[in-house]
């Protein structure tokens, strides 16, 4: 008796543990996330994603004539159309509150957040 009652403590805590975690990986953005749109090293926008009430696109244009259509969402950002020959930063999907940055090389286009929170390399 004591060692089912034992297992199903041990279980209940696995659940309650594996269920906060999840809330705190896929849950809404944190308060005050801001993504930077950089191109060739120059900041052309700054966004906070939990600012954002109502989506909106708009367009980042290389010299060459190139260019990537934005997405933003509250909470969320992505590239969503790209011209460029790989197309894998639309492949990306969505930047939020983590995660690693979205790069178009051939546009040199860097969507990344800023301040606390934001991955600053590979290593994280």
């Amino acid at each position: 008796m004591l060692k089912t009652r034992t297992w199903i403590l041990l279980f209940a805590a696995a659940a309650l543990a594996l269920g906060l975690l999840s809330w705190r990986l896929l849950g809404t953005p944190v308060e005050g996330t801001v993504v930077e749109v950089v191109q060739d090293g120059v900041v052309l926008r700054e966004i906070d994603l939990s600012a954002v009430r109502e989506a909106y696109s708009f367009v980042v244009t290389w010299p060459d004539g190139g260019s990537n259509t934005v997405l933003v969402e509250p909470g969320r950002i992505c590239v969503a159309e790209a011209d460029c020959p790989d197309g894998l930063c639309v492949r990306q999907g969505w930047l939020s509150d983590r995660g690693a940055p979205l790069v178009c090389l051939p546009h040199r286009l860097v969507i990344r957040l800023k301040g606390e929170g934001a991955l600053d390399g590979v290593s994280r």
